[in-house]
This record gives structure tokens, sequence and C-alpha cells, in this order.
């Protein structure tokens, strides 16, 4: 299926060098400095280099990193969650004073419910010896044997 493989020696090809060709230095005479108003043009900066060259362009300012924002020294998280650990607590508190509250209620409608019954009772009992009082003793009082001799004949 596939053709079979003979060896075939390399064949040479013709390689060209390059050699880079020098250029020679350019001699360049002084620019003149021109005077230059200030403040209405923007500064022009001048630089003799070593081999007598001059290079003229405008002066960059350094690039300014933007300011570091300073980050809080504890974490967002951690401020949160201890805050909803105040909350909570503040809570549990809450209900721990609702349950007194209650209890307390609780206890004050007690109180007033015996002393409503203590009232009552007394009005009751100063009625019935009120009322004795005023009769002579007579209304209160019941005939034993009366009530004797009507059981004893019921039976009999």
């Amino acid at each position: 299926m596939y053709p079979d493989h003979t060896h075939h020696p390399p064949t040479e090809r013709a390689v060209e060098v390059h050699q880079p060709t020098p250029l020679p230095p350019a001699v360049a005479a002084p620019a003149p400095v021109v005077p230059v108003q200030p403040g209405s043009v923007p500064a022009v900066a001048s630089i003799v280099l070593p081999d007598g060259r001059i290079v003229t362009g405008y002066a960059i300012e350094p690039a300014h990193p933007e300011p570091v924002i300073a980050k809080p020294a504890v974490s967002s998280t951690a401020v949160n969650v201890a805050l909803g650990g105040f909350g909570f607590l503040a809570v549990c508190g809450g209900l721990i004073l609702l349950t007194s509250f209650i209890a307390a209620l609780t206890a004050f409608i007690t109180q007033l419910i015996i002393l409503a019954a203590v009232i009552f009772g007394g009005w009751i009992a100063v009625q019935i010896f009120s009322t004795s009082s005023h009769q002579g003793g007579a209304g209160t009082t019941v005939n034993i044997r009366k009530a004797v001799i009507k059981r004893s004949n019921f039976r009999g």
C-alpha cells in the first residue's frame, strides 16, 4: 500500500552567506539650542550622548502608580460574623426578658384573681353576718329537731 522507501543520497545545496555591511557612524554637528519661553511650549530636554550626538525631545513625566487602597486590618467577613453574633445575643437577651416579663405578668394576674376572690368572699361574709345581726339571730338558726323528725318520718 505504501511505496517502498528507497535510500537516496543527500543532495548538496549551495549556501550563500550574507555578511552585514556596517554603516559609517553619523557625524552630526551639535544642534543649536533654541531658547523657549516658559509656559507656552512644553519643556524640551536635550541629552548629549558619549559619542557627541545630541538627542532632543519632550520630557516625559514618570508614570505615577495609582495609590493603593489601604485594606482594613480586619476583613469584612469577620466584621459581618461578629455583628451577626452580637445581633443573635441581643435577640436571645430580648427573648429572656420577654419570658421574664410574661412570667411576671402571669404572677400579677394570679395575684389579682386571688385578691378579687378574697374581696368577694369578704363581701359575702359581711352580707351573711350583717343579715343575721339585723334579724336577731333567729333567721340563721336551723331547727334540728324538726329536721330529724321529718327525716325519721321518711324512714318509717
